[in-house]
Parts: C-alpha cells; sequence; structure tokens
C-alpha cells in the first residue's frame, strides 16, 4: 500500500489466510427477489468454508438456490480487509462428510443445537486490503 493507492488486491492465498484467522462472516443467500444476509461463525477447510445451522430459514434457502456469497472483514485502527467468497453451498448428508466435519472443531457461538453441516465450495474469492487514514484534501487547497 502506498499513499497514490491506499487499495491492494489479496492474492488468493492472502484471502486464505485472512480467512484462516478469522471465525465469523455473513452468509448472503437470494431466493427468488428475496435476498438475506446471515451472520455465521465458521472455519476453513482446506479450500472451502464450513458452518453449522439449525433447521430453518437458512437452510431453506440454500436448498432452494445454492448459491452463495460470503463475506469476512476486519479492521484496526490503522488498517482493514475484506475478502468475499463466491460459490455454492451445500448441506453434508453423507456419514463420512458429517464425521470429517465434527473433527473440524466447529463450535456454535449461540447455545443452540445445530446439527446440519454446510460447506462453501467457492468459485471465485476475492479480497482487498486499505490503510486506514484521514480523507484526502478534497478541494485542492493546500496549507501554506
Amino acid at each position: 500500500m502506498t499513499t497514490e493507492n491506499p487499495v491492494v488486491r489479496l492474492s488468493e492465498e492472502e484471502c486464505w489466510q485472512r480467512l484462516r484467522g478469522s471465525e465469523l462472516g455473513r452468509l448472503v443467500t437470494r431466493v427468488g427477489d428475496v435476498i438475506d444476509i446471515f451472520p455465521i461463525n465458521y472455519v476453513v477447510d482446506g479450500t472451502s468454508i464450513v458452518f453449522r445451522t439449525a433447521e430453518g430459514s437458512k437452510l431453506v434457502e440454500l436448498t432452494v438456490n445454492d448459491e452463495v456469497l460470503f463475506e469476512v472483514d476486519e479492521h484496526t485502527d490503522a488498517d482493514a480487509w475484506s475478502v468475499i467468497v463466491r460459490g455454492s453451498a451445500h448441506v453434508l448428508d453423507t456419514l463420512a462428510e458429517r464425521e470429517a466435519a465434527d473433527g473440524l472443531g466447529l463450535q456454535p457461538w449461540v447455545p443452540t443445537l445445530k446439527y446440519n453441516y454446510v460447506r462453501i465450495s467457492p468459485s471465485s474469492l476475492t479480497g482487498r486490503a486499505f490503510r486506514r487514514t484521514g480523507e484526502p484534501e478534497r478541494y485542492g487547497v493546500s496549507e501554506y
């Protein structure tokens, strides 16, 4: 990042590094004209995202349309980043898939029973990082 270019594009590996270092993101679903967004805690498994969910609207929406967006961002006073995953989500329904997911150590943040594991398989991954500084002079008037 430079003064001239405070925003930098993250490489795919840099995106995965940031995703691995976080655990809370937002899942965007779409069914017809209805778009929903859900906060979810997750874990990275190889090059996919896994989360748990209970029965309900999120799970129903994923079965109607498996195309999703998943977004994670973080910031400090000095910098910030954002990663967006586009992909498809599917419920892990075989015993082998569920047993493997059980080994990922994913625990719900809310004390509710969440029996369903869902995997997001990315079709694309993009990310940006940027410095958080003051806004540049907007009107071209410099102090002397």
